[in-house]
């Protein structure tokens, strides 16, 4: 099986581990979290708790996400990704 095969679509943990290289020292540092993992072909969301136990949650969009959102919103380009439509001129 290739590496591309071997790459499930979605992964999910119920803990994540951190690993930091110190900018001062140099030194590495792994931390054991307890925040659950999600990733897929959108990013990556991580869920925990914030300082007052509160569900909390941050997302990590991809290249692949953001030119959807700014497709969606009307900021993407002016034209058919695939060139097979043209887009009508605007009205004035």
């Amino acid at each position: 099986m290739s590496e591309e095969q071997d790459c499930p679509n979605i992964i999910e943990a119920d803990g994540v581990v951190l690993e930091v290289i110190d900018k001062n020292t140099g030194k590495t540092f792994r931390r054991s979290l307890p925040l659950a993992y999600l990733e897929t072909g959108n990013g990556v969301v991580l869920s925990g708790e914030n300082l007052d136990g509160k569900p909390a949650q941050i997302s990590f969009l991809s290249d692949v996400a953001l030119t959807k959102i700014n497709d969606l919103i009307g900021k993407g380009p002016d034209h058919d990704r695939c060139g097979s439509k043209t887009t009508a001129e605007p009205k004035s």
